[in-house]
């Protein structure tokens, strides 16, 4: 038994692809990408200031949950203080008058520290940017889990 031929004829690669004819177009080429419309040095300065003044859908995101949270802490202290009116008025002995009295001196001067304090402005934004990074972040991560997966080779 002889051996096989494996040999193979050479094929010019260029006489190849000339004999093919000519490569259709499948997006925009070279010279449009380079003779494409850019923004003059006035334009660029104007988006730059916009983005210095900061992203007004963060700035409403902020606004919004402040809110949410100044309602949450208004319906909390109004059920904290219903409670407080409940259990007094439960206790109207004589004896117990004396005592209720400085107790309830006492709890107003509280209460008023706790209404009257408010909740810095630093604190509410870094609540909120805290919110706001911690979903960015995940959604970063499942984005990055997603490509692995799609590209097991990789």
């Amino acid at each position: 038994m002889g051996k096989r031929d494996n040999r193979v004829a050479y094929v010019n690669p260029i006489a190849a692809a000339r004999a093919r004819g000519p490569v259709q177009n499948s997006g925009p080429t070279i010279q449009d990408y380079l003779s494409r419309p850019r923004p003059t040095w006035e334009e660029v300065k104007e988006q730059l200031e916009k983005k210095k003044k900061g992203s007004r859908a963060l700035a409403d995101f902020e606004d919004k949950m402040n809110e949410k949270w100044k309602k949450e802490l208004a319906k909390n202290r109004e059920k904290l203080l219903g409670d407080k009116d409940k259990e007094k008025e439960k206790k109207t002995t004589d004896k117990d008058k004396k005592i209720n009295d400085k107790e309830k001196d006492k709890e107003e001067k509280r209460e008023r520290k706790e209404v009257c304090l408010p909740i810095s402005n630093i604190w509410k934004s870094l609540t909120c940017k805290l919110a706001l990074y911690s979903y960015l972040g995940f959604v970063f991560l499942f984005r990055r889990r997603g490509r692995r997966r799609r590209n097991p080779t990789g």
